[in-house]
Parts: structure tokens; C-alpha cells; sequence
């Protein structure tokens, strides 16, 4: 008897000790149980977790309480929503991304993840949720509850990813059944205005012990994104995370930064990874059939609906769209169907951006890279080894150098068909060259390390079509002077004021003027004062202002400066070549332009060029009366390594930055790992916090503020301390 109590009493005792599941909300509490966060005297959060998931949690937190809206809208518009908050004119762009994943197939993917990525995923989303739940006050535009899905649709970090490169006007022209040759005054449009636009891209620089004063590496993590971007951030678990970097809004790795051992910097590449393929599709018995080899291949079919906002209700707009093995059908080419093929492995995708975060060396990272995910980015890195190293792409497919992918290929000819990837010893990588330094600013790899760089013939083309730049040309000269660096000297070289750019294009109108001669007192002292610049941006330079309206006009007028570099020419270069007449009219024009806008061309450059934050929203307003930085950096276009973008706004005449400079940092590895940081603006959307502004002057000088990245360093300079949810 007492046999049979026993057995009846263990089930229930084992029940009674087994835990209870916890509503979302207990979850939400428990996790931030876990968390505290400490907030240094510029605003910085660093997380510390017991675990990844926990750090990951206070992480997402932290960015919603510096810039939900950005947190908010990379979500919206990844996963196809934007419409709903933009109106009817965003309703392709989120068409191209269900095209190719929609919500039943991200959440498939996240099914397949291992159970430590869910873990993260699910800390994702009940971090951002856990934030809306404490904060009533705000409300989300779109989504009210964040899903652990959802970060399968922004999974590599870079700027909107490799589906931005994909123009959501062919879309609309194939799945609108408008006439497809809008895309081709789009596609002019559009080369047009990057000619003009500040180049959007990122400078990494690695230097070995033999270039630094400690004997030690150094890394330089400059990217060139908008502004506001990025946020800066520190996460720490007790499971072996400790990383301090920029993390794009919404994502829950550090995108380009460091850890104690190693540090990482993407900078985008030009590295082929998309391609398109034109598929001989034909109509049987209602459904679309496309050829491929000696079969004939059903096309897949989607049927989704798609909402956007109209006025103040939803409406809904029903599609079919099209898949062949090779991708989603994304345009047309006369009557053509043509299918566009990525990269798009999300879950991989994932491992690979937060496993980057924990790694110790070149070797550990060298293994990871064998992961192939990272499609849009060449990667510069340091480590506490002394080791610095250069990977030039990573996702690189294999291809029949039969055919010509630079163009659309043949999608019925099984031998067009990717022939997996390049492995990472294929590909182009450096280590510790014998210049002891490793540049890319968005450059060709190939004058990555000078002479000991990669040769360009021993690569097939896809793999590096890159060209050389004027960014990439001053890396070169200043590191090719440098030497006993230390930290502030690595910040110098970065914010060094020379544009090679005006090398170029100003003895060009030099010797113009000397073979033509206009006589205008105007012209000729503007002329003077250009024959005596060094090439070197100020505030207080005049010749500046000149240059910069003479540059843009010069482009506008005659074409791309960069097609003026030797490297760049082929015998499909158009390389400019103005006649004296025509030039000392480009800057006749210029002086003119500047007369009316700024009352004389005779303008300090600081006067015209100024960085200024009179809101947190994503789309800011510019007003020349309202009080402004003055701001000496010039844009990258003339080879600024420091690049400040800058332009005007409705109702302006001034110009404002918007992209360039964003978050950057020197790292130094040693025995402890030294950094110093600044960051556009500062760490806070709120205008009313003291981190709205508080690094601007900062960063127009140059004078970065010290990196805490040790735990006794933050509770120095701690500010505030808190848990999620608990903050006063």
C-alpha cells in the first residue's frame, strides 16, 4: 500500500517542481530582472546581461529609448509595411520584399534556427515590446507587437541591404503592367544624381605594430552612412559577449566595432553578387512555364495582398508575383521576363553577424568568415595578436566566365547558373602586408596595401570591379607618411584636410585661364586665390567654398571626376576633357551661382558648410536662420577622409550635412584594448535630452571623447543605472 502512495505522490511532486510557464508579460519582467544598464556622461548605454538573450534584450531597450521611430521604421520597411505608413507610393518597395521572403517563409526561417539564435530573437522582440509596454505614451505607427521573425528580414546590418540595390521601378513597370521603358530614363536619373550625391560607402584602416608608437595594432572604424544612422553602443553577458560599436536601429549586433581581442570594419563593396537572368516564359493551359535546358519548368505563384494608408483608412492592393530557381521576377527587358538573383540566407546570415561579435583573433575570424553571408561588405580587422587583415567581399558566387555577368544572362542555359560560392581562400583577402597598413575606402582592393596588394590578373573580374577613388588615393599618401602612431594620431591622419580631388580639376582651370584669360577683376581674383590653395579644407577658406561649387558644377557640366584617376580608364572611359572655353565658363557659372546665393563668392567655407539638428525626426528640417556648427570637413566626392555630405533643403541656400562622418572610432589593441569615439550630433532623437547635441563640436573638430569600455571605466563615468523598465 504504502508501494502504491509513493508512485501516485512522485508524478504529482514532479509536476508541482516543474516550472511554470510564464505569460509574456512575466517573461518580459523576469528577463529585465537579468539587465541593468549604465549610462555614461555622454549618453552611451552599456548592457550587461547574464546571458546573450538577457543582453540582447537590454540592448533593443536601449535603442528604443534613444530612437524608437528608427527602431520602428527599419522594421516597417523591411518587412514589407511601409505602405501603411508612407501611402500608396511605397507599396512596391514592400512588393520587393515579400518578393523574396514573405511573413509565412520568415517565420519558417526562424523554425529552422538553432535554438541560441531563436533564444536571441525571441529577446529581440521582447525588448522592443517590453519597451511599448513601459512606455504607453508611445505609439507605434504600424506594428504594435514585434515578432521573433521579424529579424529574418533585416539580417546583415548593412545600409537597407543587398534589396535596396534592386529598383522598385522595374517592379512597378512589370507587376503594374506599366510600359517598361520608364526604366530606362530611371536608370539615367539615377546615375545622374549618385554623380552628384555624397558616396555612400564607409573608410576602414588597420596599421601593425610597426606604424604605432606602442607597437601594437590599430584599427580606425569609420563608416559613412546618413546621419543618425547608427547608434553607439556597449553589450555585455556573462556568457563571453562584450562588444562596443555602432548596431544599426533594430538589430541586436554590434554591426562595426570591437571586442577586447578584435575589431571589425565593414566598408561597402562592388563585389558582383547579384545577377540577373532573362527567362523564355510561355503560357500553358493558364499557368506560366519557363525554359531551362531541355525541360520546361512551372514558374511559382504568389497570390498576397497588400495594405496602405489612405488618409485616415487601409486599403488594399491584391498581387500575383513570380519565382523561377534563380529568384523572384523583378523586371522586364523588351519582352522578357527577368529574374533577379541575392543572397538571402537569413538565418546563416544571423549566426554569422552576432558570432563575429565574440571572436579572439584572425584565425577564429578567418573560420567565420567562412560562413559566406556577407554579401555587401569588404571587412578590415585588427587583433591583440599584432595581426591585421583584409577580406575583399565574402558572399562571392562562382560563374562560367563564358558569359558576361555584368549583363543580364541567360537564364535557359543551365551553364549560367551560379556554380555555388568562391571559398574564402578563393577570394581576395590580405595579411599583414609589408607596409604594415591596410586601407579601403570603398576601393579597389588592389592598392589596398600599395605594393603589397592583390594582382588585379589574378582574379576573375566579378570579384573586384571596383574602382580606385580620391578617399582611397589620400589613405594611401597619409599612411605612406605615417609613422609612431598613437590613438590621436590615427584620429589626425583620419581628419587629415588634404582633397586629391583638386589636383585635378583646379590646374585644369589654371592653365585654361593662362591660355585664354577672361579680364574680369571678379574672375581673376578668384583665380588667385585658387593658385595659391593647398588643396587643404578649412573653416576659413575661401578657396574651399570655390572648389566645392566649382567641383559639382564641373561634374554637372563635363562628367564623373573619378573617371579622371589613371586606374579607372579603359577603353570604355569617358574621361573628361572640357576645352579652355568651356571650363572658364563652368566657373564663371560658379561665381555667378555663389554671387546670388551667399552675396559674394567671396565666402568662407564655414559660413556656407553646417551641421545642424533641430529635431529627432528621420526626415529633418534645415533653416539657415536657425543657429547652426560651423563645419570645416568637405564631402568625401573631393576625397575627404573625414567626409561630411552637404547640401541644400527647401528654402536653404546653405549647405547642411546629412552624410559622411557618422560613428567612428581608434581602436588599439594591446595587454587592454584603448579606444576613443565620437558620433554625429550625439546619442539621443530627444532634443530636450543633454545627448541630443552634446558631441557635434567633437566631431567638427576631431576631438574624440575616451571609449569606457572596462566595467570599473563605465561605473566611473556612470551617469545613470537602471533597469529596463525602471528607469527614473
Amino acid at each position: 500500500m504504502k508501494f502504491r502512495l509513493l508512485l501516485f505522490v512522485l508524478p504529482v511532486l514532479i509536476w508541482s517542481c516543474e516550472p511554470k510557464e510564464l505569460s509574456e508579460s512575466e517573461r518580459w519582467e523576469d528577463t529585465a530582472s537579468r539587465v541593468e544598464i549604465l549610462r555614461d556622461d555622454y549618453g552611451i548605454p552599456h548592457i550587461y546581461g547574464k546571458s546573450d538573450a538577457d543582453a540582447v534584450f537590454g540592448l533593443l531597450y536601449a535603442q528604443c529609448e534613444d530612437d524608437f521611430r528608427r527602431v520602428e521604421r527599419n522594421y516597417i520597411w523591411a518587412t514589407g509595411r511601409l505602405a501603411e505608413l508612407e501611402g500608396q507610393e511605397s507599396i512596391y518597395s514592400d512588393l520587393r520584399a515579400n518578393l523574396y521572403m514573405t511573413e509565412a517563409e520568415a517565420k519558417a526561417a526562424y523554425e529552422t534556427a538553432p535554438d541560441w539564435l531563436k533564444g536571441l530573437c525571441v529577446a529581440f522582440a521582447d525588448g522592443v515590446n517590453y519597451y511599448l509596454a513601459t512606455h504607453p505614451e508611445v505609439k507605434p505607427q504600424v506594428i504594435t507587437h514585434y515578432e521573433p521573425w521579424m529579424p529574418m528580414f533585416f539580417s546583415e546590418g548593412s545600409i537597407g541591404g543587398d534589396i535596396e540595390q534592386i529598383p522598385t521601378r522595374g517592379i512597378q513597370a512589370f507587376y503594374a503592367e506599366k510600359e517598361p521603358d520608364v526604366m530606362a530614363q530611371y536608370e539615367k536619373e539615377m546615375v545622374y544624381e549618385a554623380l552628384l550625391d555624397e558616396p555612400k560607402g564607409s573608410n576602414g584602416i588597420a596599421v601593425n605594430g610597426k606604424m604605432t608608437a606602442s607597437g601594437n595594432a590599430m584599427l580606425l572604424i569609420n563608416p559613412h552612412t546618413s546621419f543618425y544612422f547608427r547608434p553607439e553602443v556597449h553589450v555585455v553577458s556573462e556568457e563571453g559577449l562584450n562588444a562596443y560599436g555602432a548596431v544599426t536601429w533594430g538589430q541586436f549586433f554590434v554591426y562595426q566595432g570591437f571586442n577586447e581581442k578584435t575589431g571589425w570594419m565593414h566598408t561597402s563593396t562592388q563585389v558582383d553578387f547579384i545577377d540577373e537572368f532573362v527567362e523564355e516564359v510561355s503560357e500553358k493551359d493558364g499557368k506560366y512555364e519557363y525554359q531551362y535546358g531541355d525541360e520546361s519548368r512551372a514558374v511559382e505563384e504568389f497570390q498576397i495582398s497588400l495594405k496602405y494608408k489612405a488618409g485616415e483608412e487601409l486599403k488594399e492592393i491584391p498581387f500575383t508575383f513570380y519565382r523561377t530557381h534563380h529568384g523572384p521576377i523583378t523586371h522586364q527587358i523588351d519582352d522578357k521576363w527577368v529574374a533577379t538573383k541575392i543572397n538571402w540566407d537569413p538565418v546563416n546570415a544571423l549566426i554569422q553577424s552576432f558570432t563575429r561579435t565574440k571572436l579572439s583573433n584572425h584565425t577564429e575570424f578567418k573560420k567565420m568568415m567562412d560562413i559566406r553571408t556577407n554579401s555587401s561588405n569588404n571587412t578590415v580587422i585588427a587583433d591583440a595578436d599584432g595581426n591585421i587583415a583584409y577580406f575583399h567581399g565574402n558572399f562571392i558566387p562562382k560563374r562560367n566566365e563564358g558569359f558576361d555577368f555584368s549583363e543580364p544572362v541567360d537564364g535557359s542555359d543551365p551553364n549560367s547558373d551560379w556554380q555555388g560560392l568562391h571559398t574564402v581562400d578563393e577570394s581576395i583577402m590580405i595579411l599583414n602586408p609589408g607596409t604594415g597598413w591596410i586601407q579601403n575606402c570603398n576601393s579597389t582592393p588592389f592598392t589596398a596595401a600599395a605594393e603589397f596588394s592583390p594582382k588585379r590578373e589574378d582574379y576573375p573580374f566579378y570579384m573586384a570591379p571596383d574602382q580606385e577613388n580620391y578617399r582611397g588615393i589620400h589613405a594611401m599618401k597619409v599612411l605612406n607618411e605615417a609613422s609612431e602612431l598613437t590613438l590621436d594620431g590615427l584620429i589626425d591622419l583620419a581628419y587629415d584636410p588634404y582633397l586629391p580631388a583638386f589636383e585635378k580639376i583646379i590646374p585644369m582651370l589654371l592653365k585654361a585661364h593662362e591660355k585664354k584669360g577672361i579680364a574680369d577683376p571678379q574672375f581673376t581674383e578668384a583665380i588667385k586665390i585658387l593658385e595659391a590653395w593647398d588643396y587643404r579644407t578649412s573653416k576659413e577658406s575661401v578657396a574651399m567654398s570655390l572648389a566645392h561649387f566649382l567641383g559639382m558644377n564641373f561634374m554637372r557640366n563635363h562628367g564623373n571626376i573619378n573617371n579622371l584617376i589613371s586606374f579607372n580608364t579603359d577603353e570604355n572611359t569617358t574621361i573628361p576633357n572640357p576645352s579652355p572655353t568651356e571650363l572658364l565658363s563652368t566657373f564663371s557659372q560658379t561665381l555667378e551661382e555663389m554671387n546670388a546665393d551667399f552675396g559674394t563668392w567671396n565666402t568662407p567655407w564655414s559660413e556656407i558648410n553646417r551641421f545642424q539638428r533641430l529635431t529627432g525626426e528621420i526626415d529633418m528640417p534645415f533653416d539657415d536662420s536657425k543657429e547652426y556648427t560651423p563645419v570645416g570637413m568637405a564631402s568625401g566626392t573631393w576625397g575627404a577622409l573625414a567626409a561630411f555630405g552637404a547640401k541644400t533643403y527647401p528654402g536653404t541656400k546653405r549647405l547642411y550635412g546629412y552624410r559622411g562622418n557618422s560613428f567612428v572610432a581608434a581602436v588599439e589593441f594591446g595587454e587592454k584594448v584603448k579606444a576613443k569615439s565620437i558620433l554625429a550630433g550625439g546619442q539621443s532623437s530627444d532634443p530636450n535630452s543633454p545627448h541630443f547635441y552634446d558631441q557635434t563640436q567633437g566631431y567638427v573638430d576631431g576631438e574624440f571623447k575616451d571609449v569606457a569600455f572596462y566595467r570599473e571605466d563605465v561605473e566611473a563615468r556612470a551617469a545613470e543605472r537602471y533597469v529596463p523598465g525602471k528607469r527614473e
